[in-house]
């Protein structure tokens, strides 16, 4: 398939070197040359803008930073909806708002499928083509896509109309949140305890406490390895539309309101580009761990 795809940052970059691997011929679009070199150099072109990315593309993906940047991509001068044409698709990856998915929804060209499909698996899972994949939007463009969707991931699920997808993830970010604050004070507890924090990952790891931030970033936070997989501002990000939404569904979720309090402290105390797994060092600071982890 002839594929356009805005946005090659940590997620993107991976995703788009499986669509490559697949046999896609991918055109990619970057506010920063500089970070589409690695998919540049395995193959894809470049494109100067996302309107230039969608012509002669059969399907457009986007995987951009935050809401603002979605409108932009779609609706600016030099947007896709400037170009695109009928029998196209336009998919949107990034992790955004329900309520603006149904927007551009009712300003698609006719004729344009349009479907909103956010991720789960951080930069492993875009790596190792391992995602989850949550659709919302036009069921037609959701089966064209779904071959595509499986060389990204192994677990595609459709939800229904225009921002089901985005429902679909904030419920995801709204477990994470549960997850990361949890890891997060485990080894906070654990270490003030005198506890070998390795030993402690093992052992709950091996029992009902499993879960996928635990395996996967514990041994990050232990390396004292704070490499985005996922930023922590766009974690922030994610976290404040789901109390939206969730406000907006008259519903109150306090636990996920505590873990967007503190991811805003990290941001706000300069760690927002750092990953999510980040959040020790609200109680960790900068000190280096070294010796005291055991």
């Amino acid at each position: 398939m002839k594929i356009g795809f805005i946005g090659t940052g940590v997620m993107g970059t991976g995703i788009v070197k499986n669509l490559l691997k697949a046999g896609n011929r991918v055109t990619v679009y970057n506010r920063t040359k500089a970070h589409a070199e690695e998919v540049l150099a395995a193959g894809a072109s470049w494109a100067a803008s996302p309107a230039e990315a969608t012509l002669n593309s059969e399907a457009v993906m986007v995987m951009v930073g935050f809401p603002a940047d979605v409108e932009e991509t779609y609706l600016g001068p030099k947007g896709i909806f400037s170009v695109v044409q009928p029998g196209q698709i336009v998919v949107d990856m990034t992790t955004s708002k329900p309520s603006l998915e149904r927007e551009l929804k009712q300003k698609t060209p006719a004729g344009v499928g349009i479907l909103d499909a956010p991720v789960s698996g951080g930069d492993k899972g875009a790596k190792e083509g391992t995602l989850t994949v949550m659709v919302g939007g036009d069921q037609e463009a959701y089966q064209t896509m779904t071959p595509v969707f499986l060389q990204l991931g192994k677990d595609i699920h459709y939800f229904g109309t225009a921002g089901a997808g985005q429902h679909a993830k904030m419920a995801n970010q709204i477990m994470v949140a549960g997850t990361m604050t949890g890891l997060v004070e485990t080894l906070v507890y654990a270490k003030a305890a005198g506890l070998n924090l390795q030993d402690v990952v093992a052992t709950v790891g091996g029992g009902a406490a499993a879960n996928w931030s635990l395996a996967n970033y514990a041994p990050r936070i232990l390396k004292d390895d704070y490499t985005p997989g996922f930023f922590a501002k766009h974690f922030l990000k994610d976290l404040r539309i789901a109390l939206e939404e969730a406000d907006a569904m008259g519903i109150d979720l306090p636990a996920t309101k505590v873990a967007k309090q503190l991811y805003e402290q990290l941001v706000d105390s300069g760690h927002g580009d750092l990953g999510t797994q980040a959040l020790i060092k609200l109680w960790w600071k900068d000190e280096k761990e070294d010796g005291k982890k055991d």
